[in-house]
């Protein structure tokens, strides 16, 4: 069984953190149904029959590298499409709640404690223990290199 290690390095308000959906998936097979609850009103209500049955993929094309890449089509319409709908962002959620929201309104794109504060008002030191611990929360893991 291929496992990934954890760094020993312990992450800073620098350390840049992004959603492994490889972990989410290795760890939750519920993982299309939360995500799913993520879904615009749109998208909850054209996809609500095939979330947990049918792992959609589609060739995406990455416009910095020209990379043609399968992508799961889930993901794709939460973070393309979903994550940028006005009101996306809630400032009444969990930590772990709104960086998961940040990330995904960001693209996935690894982002600091530090920038993710900024973004939804929130202490780097808080974001920062809330996600430098021993448990993983929603796939949410520091970059490693």
């Amino acid at each position: 069984m291929d496992t990934k290690r954890f760094s020993l390095v312990r992450p800073t308000v620098q350390t840049p953190f992004f959603i492994d959906f490889s972990w989410w998936k290795e760890h939750d097979n519920n993982w299309r149904v939360y995500i799913a609850g993520f879904l615009c009103a749109e998208h909850q209500k054209s996809l609500a029959k095939n979330v947990q049955t049918e792992n959609e993929y589609l060739d995406w094309i990455d416009p910095t590298t020209a990379e043609v890449q399968q992508v799961d089509a889930l993901q794709h319409i939460l973070i393309h499409h979903c994550a940028r709908q006005v009101g996306f962002l809630d400032e009444h959620t969990t930590v772990v709640d709104a960086v998961f929201r940040a990330l995904l309104a960001h693209q996935n794109q690894p982002m600091t404690p530090i920038e993710l504060g900024t973004i939804l008002g929130k202490q780097p030191e808080i974001i920062l223990k809330t996600l430098s611990g021993p448990q993983v929360y929603k796939g949410i893991r520091p970059r490693q290199g």
